[in-house]
């Protein structure tokens, strides 16, 4: 027996989750801007890319949450 659904505290969590990984992308993003070594510079790019990645699978989790009436 399988759930498809998320019970709501891991919808939560999720959420906490999502918050922070576009949080900390965003910060990356703005840091690349004022960085003038390119490692570092490099480094940041490569957060955010896994970001990206990272919140997209936190979005398809998401749909698995119960509808809220």
């Amino acid at each position: 027996m399988t759930n498809e659904k998320l019970a709501p505290n891991e919808t939560m969590q999720i959420h906490e989750v999502l918050n922070l990984k576009t949080v900390c992308m965003s910060t990356s993003k703005m840091m690349e801007g004022v960085v003038f070594d390119q490692d570092l510079k490099a480094l940041l790019e490569r957060d955010v890319q896994q970001s990206i990645i990272s919140i997209q699978t936190l979005q398809k989790l998401l749909e698995k949450a119960p509808l809220i009436r």
